[in-house]
């Protein structure tokens, strides 16, 4: 339901962009150069402020309507069946309840389960309808409202503008405060689960077993939360791929920009783009059923002993998933150096080899560094490539021919299953989270250290 509705608000902005489009054309046709707006900002007052006050109401009555109903439902049920029950408890009453409306019945609900179901149900559908009648409601009377403000002398262009500026501040307010969640989520699980692990048993333990018992009846080990072997596989993976990706990113770049023809650069250029639109499974799919195969028959001829799942395989499937990130932005960096430059390198008798050497490069240093670290974080940060290719068995090895993982890895191997969101083995993915969070910050804070030094340099 809530989809038709938006469907309608977009109708009626449609609609009343071009009543007020209308009023606007007859405004000048009628009062010439007396007009202060041209009819588009006419037609936009008017859709805005058709748009926007019902857009609002939408996401604030979806915000509050699901707690409202549960509050509802709430009260209809006995008062036994819910005296004395924790808030956890609550929530599964509330969760059952939400099942057995949606068809979900796995036992014999019991019948006041299926009344509050019932009454679920009726509540839903009138919140849909109301919310149907208030909208539609709304988008009448801002529509009229905003017709009748319209004049020759209205100053439409001056309303949208500000309308569009304090748009543009939300979203960056918006931007801002969902990054502050992120933070304040990250940090406050990280402390619950520091409060269960100690902070230098998590950073400093060689030993990574989070799989504990979660009842009384079940069999499972005791829990070792050392992350140092995650860190290590992640380092490993993360080395192996940028050994890859940037010799032949850097190096491409370079052939790109000084050596190709315009010709094989319209043709090279975009087939190197494509690889940074393959999706990261397919990637996966590549390193399991042929790097991984060919790594392992390679080290069978020089009597080497590979696991089937290897560091090595995903990362060099990895490294090259990232080429593109570097030779892009390496490429762009290069041809953004100012050409005259590369001209008085050429003119005072140095090749095209020491003019990319000791000018082109120097001057683009900050740009190749840029592309550099935010390959590296790309490295870092990948999942599912691992996942495939490199195994889920935390083990404390720099080989690359043997099977570790990483931090993201982990992250979702931990979250995946019936596990109690304050146990330590749920609580230990956010305290991965906050370090690789911590990681990828640094990484970017070192590639403004470095683009501001050189660039403060060559400019």
């Amino acid at each position: 339901m809530a989809g038709y509705v938006v469907a309608a608000i977009l109708l009626f902005s449609a609609v009343a962009y071009f009543v007020g489009r209308a009023a606007g054309e007859r405004f000048v046709s009628a009062n010439g150069d007396q007009v202060h707006s041209l009819p588009g900002y006419h037609g936009a007052f008017v859709a805005v402020w058709v748009g926007i006050p019902a857009l609002i109401l939408v996401l604030v009555w979806l915000s509050a309507q699901g707690s409202v109903i549960d509050g509802l439902v709430l009260g209809g049920l006995p008062a036994d069946l819910v005296a004395g029950k924790t808030p956890s408890e609550i929530n599964l009453l509330l969760s059952e309840i939400k099942n057995v409306a949606a068809g979900h019945i796995f036992s014999e609900p019991t019948p006041e389960i299926v009344a509050a179901s019932q009454a679920l149900l009726r509540w839903d559908e009138i919140a849909r309808w109301a919310m149907v009648v208030v909208v539609l409601a709304m988008l009448i009377g801002t529509m009229f409202v905003a017709r009748l403000r319209l004049a020759p002398r209205f100053r439409a262009r001056t309303e949208v503008e500000r309308v569009l500026s304090w748009l543009m501040i939300a979203c960056a307010v918006s931007a801002i405060l969902a990054t502050l969640g992120i933070i304040v989520s990250l940090l406050a699980e990280s402390f619950a689960f520091f409060r269960m692990v100690p902070l230098h048993e998590f950073l400093f333990g060689l030993r990574w077993e989070p799989q504990i018992a979660i009842r009384a009846d079940q069999v499972a080990g005791q829990g070792a939360f050392g992350a140092v072997p995650v860190f290590v596989g992640t380092l490993v993976i993360s080395c192996i791929a940028m050994a890859v990706a940037v010799p032949v990113g850097l190096y491409t770049a370079i052939y790109l920009v000084e050596y190709a023809d315009e010709r094989v650069r319209n043709i090279v250029k975009p087939l190197l783009e494509i690889l940074a639109g393959v999706p990261t499974v397919v990637y996966g799919f590549f390193a399991v059923l042929t790097v991984a195969p060919a790594i392992r028959q390679a080290g069978s001829l020089m009597g080497l002993a590979i696991s089937p799942n290897s560091a090595l395989a995903a990362g060099l499937v990895m490294g090259v998933m990232i080429i593109p990130f570097i030779s892009s932005l390496a490429d762009d960096a290069l041809r953004a150096v100012p050409r005259s430059m590369r001209d008085g390198s050429l003119a005072m008798g140095a090749t095209r080899a020491e003019t990319m050497l000791k000018v082109l490069l120097p001057a683009a240093l900050p740009g190749i560094m840029g592309g550099i670290l935010l390959a590296l974080s790309r490295a870092i940060g990948e999942t599912m490539i691992v996942v495939m290719a490199a195994g889920l068995i935390a083990t404390l090895t720099i080989n690359p021919i043997d099977s570790v993982t990483t931090v993201t890895v982990q992250i979702v191997t931990l979250l995946i299953g019936d596990t109690e969101f304050d146990s330590p083995k749920t609580l230990a993915a956010f305290a991965l989270g906050l370090m690789l969070f911590l990681v990828t910050l640094a990484l970017n804070v070192i590639a403004l250290t470095i683009v501001r030094k050189y660039r403060e340099q060559y400019e």
